[in-house]
């Protein structure tokens, strides 16, 4: 059998560890989410999270070996606006996924808050903007 590949000969078996995740880098008591109650709360199938983490529209921690998601991810259903172009272009500038979640929840004078909670308040171009100079 081929390796990837189920048994049956279709189809690509993905195991969760594959799913990109940081270490537990972000504060103890931020709220976050694990994986399935993502998924209740956008109406998709938990596969369709996974999709997404692996796609670089989301980020995960791996909490006490649990894969969660920042609750602060998500607003009316759905992935907060701004936040997967914000993450790929922290990304093309080689940022690790670590690096990419301290940085989204550091506080930033000049927002002011954090880039989450700008994203959050519709203001995804600012950050854009922050994400891009960082590179150079």
């Amino acid at each position: 059998m081929a390796e990837g590949r189920s048994q049956f000969g279709y189809g690509i078996v993905t195991p969760v560890s594959a799913i990109p995740a940081a270490a537990d880098v972000l504060a103890a008591d931020l709220e976050v989410l694990p994986l399935p109650e993502v998924a209740d709360r956008m109406g998709l199938p938990v596969t369709r999270v996974h999709q997404l983490l692996r796609d670089g529209q989301l980020l995960a921690e791996r909490r006490a070996g649990v894969l969660v998601i920042p609750a602060a991810f998500l607003a009316a259903g759905a992935v907060v606006k701004g936040l997967p172009g914000t993450i790929t272009v922290l990304r093309d500038q080689n940022f690790s996924t670590d690096e990419i979640l301290r940085w989204l929840f550091t506080e930033d004078e000049s927002l002011p808050g954090t880039p989450i909670e700008a994203l959050r308040g519709d203001r995804g171009r600012e950050v854009k903007r922050r994400a891009q100079s960082m590179g150079f």
